[in-house]
């Protein structure tokens, strides 16, 4: 009988869990599975196991998925998952990618540790897991962290100290939810990091949030501009409206008819329209721009 030692799972779950000898038993030597001892590791049928209902992570990528799956098929699983009893079967507290993975690799029987978990704690281990394994995205993470305010009543001071980040982390993560819809979606696929997002939380207006984050995310700024541009529109009054970045080819033109013109020329294009502006700031300097105009003829 093989006994390994609890470890690996990190700070914050010490607060729930006290250190122990675990052993590592096959399940198919006990005959009831009310005799499973908690303290230990057993192989389990992996098809008695289902993922874990208060899991936070609502996304997996399929393909570190297979990836997984054929090092499973090579080396096996090597840390098993934490799971508790519930009805006939059990449910995954910490472990889903694993065992997502372990039968896709065709495993019958998957290590696993059994523990006797309250609601509460089967919520923090598999929050804790997730954020130290860093596979939460940012929203996953925000409505975990804030799932753990609403339904068990706990401070961001209790939450700081259980999942190992700090105070101001823990609220600036959760300001990510006061983000519309919209720009949530934008921030869990990937198309703004967290930074553009904090950015953002503060100007007022719902409506120019969405057109920054629309406007951040196509043409991929950087947060110190996003910065600039919130600061811009979160002053008093009415927000201004963004100015479109403009392209290279457009740029160069305008140099080049500011040189011709001697005052400076805006070109303004969208498809297949547009408007050319050209600046006077005197009767005298326009007379000299007609006159060069009419030259042209």
């Amino acid at each position: 009988m093989v006994v390994a030692r609890k470890g690996g799972l990190g700070k914050g779950l010490s607060a729930l869990f006290e250190d122990m000898d675990i052993e590592v038993t096959d399940v198919r030597n006990v005959s009831n599975r009310n005799d499973i001892d908690e303290n230990g590791i057993y192989f389990l049928d992996i098809n008695s196991i289902s993922p874990n209902s208060k899991q936070p992570r609502k996304n997996f990528d399929n393909e570190k998925i297979d990836e997984l799956a054929k090092s499973i098929e090579v080396h096996g699983i090597l840390q098993p998952i934490m799971v508790r009893k519930t009805g006939e079967g059990y449910e995954i507290v910490a472990g889903e990618r694993r065992w997502r993975a372990a039968r896709k690799a065709g495993l019958k029987k998957i290590p696993s540790i059994l523990r006797n978990l309250t609601e509460e704690q089967n919520m923090l281990v598999s929050i804790i897991e997730n954020m130290q394994r860093e596979d939460l995205n940012p929203m996953e993470e925000a409505e975990a962290l804030s799932q753990m305010i609403i339904t068990y009543g706990l401070t961001q001071e209790q939450i700081s100290k259980s999942v190992g980040k700090s105070r101001p982390y823990i609220t600036n993560v959760l300001r990510l939810l006061k983000l519309p819809t919209e720009i949530q979606e934008l921030v869990t696929n990937g198309m703004l990091s967290t930074g553009h997002a904090r950015a953002i939380i503060g100007i007022e207006d719902k409506k120019i949030q969405l057109e920054l984050a629309k406007y951040a995310a196509k043409e991929q700024i950087s947060v110190r501009e996003i910065e600039k541009l919130s600061k811009r529109n979160s002053l008093k009054g009415n927000p201004k409206p963004l100015k479109k970045k403009k392209s290279l080819e457009i740029a160069c033109v305008e140099e080049e008819l500011k040189e011709i013109m001697g005052t400076k020329v805006q070109l303004k294009y969208s498809g297949r329209k547009g408007k050319l502006e050209i600046q006077f700031f005197s009767k005298e300097e326009l007379d000299r721009i007609i006159d060069l105009l009419r030259s042209l003829r």
